[in-house]
């Protein structure tokens, strides 16, 4: 059995995201437009260019989830995977992860994106695993907190062996282990499959996946 993982934000995702949410909740008046989305563009700068203090840009990320009740964040979510991810699920990656599942890997989507966030969009794709960060929930309410590691970096190396512990397996459990990214943020865990491909990849990523004769790829 092969593992297979796959980041999501403008690997699966010819978008991002954690920006879109953003975007949505301040297109609907939720997130005052003046404040946000100045933050929101800088936060995404710095994270393309490996600037980013993940957990500054957590209390600004999770925040206006502890403002509001889950009934009414689910309700925003079901309309923001129509308005705007699913435009963002293209063909090719729907084909590339139905290619690994027919194969029968074990099949996760490993993101630096919040659980809340993502996990109706790895649903959407019918991935069965989602290694992410996890916002603080306290009697179903979200503290605005995230709880435990950040999947950032190498925090995503961390939180993907917990997963993989918890099923009682590891990486070398593994005929090949695959993970598909864009980002230079991703090397850590790049680095540490058998098969690593580069996605769409960034002027970083795309420069050390020559140099190593990693494949590149695009979904597109």
């Amino acid at each position: 059995m092969d593992l297979v993982l796959f980041d999501l934000d403008n690997t699966l995702l010819a978008g991002d995201s954690d920006f879109a949410w953003a975007e949505f909740l301040i297109g609907k008046g939720v997130l005052d437009r003046e404040v946000y989305e100045t933050k929101n563009v800088r936060f995404y700068e710095q994270y393309k260019a490996g600037t980013l203090d993940i957990f500054e840009f957590l209390d600004f990320q999770l925040a206006p989830l502890a403002r509001h009740k889950r009934e009414q964040l689910d309700a925003w979510h079901a309309e923001f995977m129509d308005v705007a991810i699913r435009p963002m699920m293209t063909a090719q990656a729907r084909a590339l992860v139905d290619k690994h599942r027919a194969e029968g890997a074990l099949m996760a989507v490993v993101t630096a994106t919040n659980s809340f966030v993502t996990g109706p969009i790895t649903r959407a794709f019918d991935i069965p695993h989602l290694v992410a960060t996890i916002p603080a929930q306290e009697n179903g309410a979200f503290t605005g907190k995230p709880r435990g590691m950040p999947a950032f970096k190498a925090g995503k190396i961390e939180r993907v062996e917990a997963w993989l512990e918890s099923l009682g397996l590891h990486m070398g459990s593994f005929d090949k282990s695959w993970f598909y990214s864009d980002s230079h943020n991703d090397l850590p865990l790049l680095a540490r499959v058998s098969q690593p491909v580069a996605v769409d990849p960034d002027d970083t990523l795309r420069e050390h996946a020559r140099l190593h004769a990693w494949p590149i790829i695009s979904l597109r």
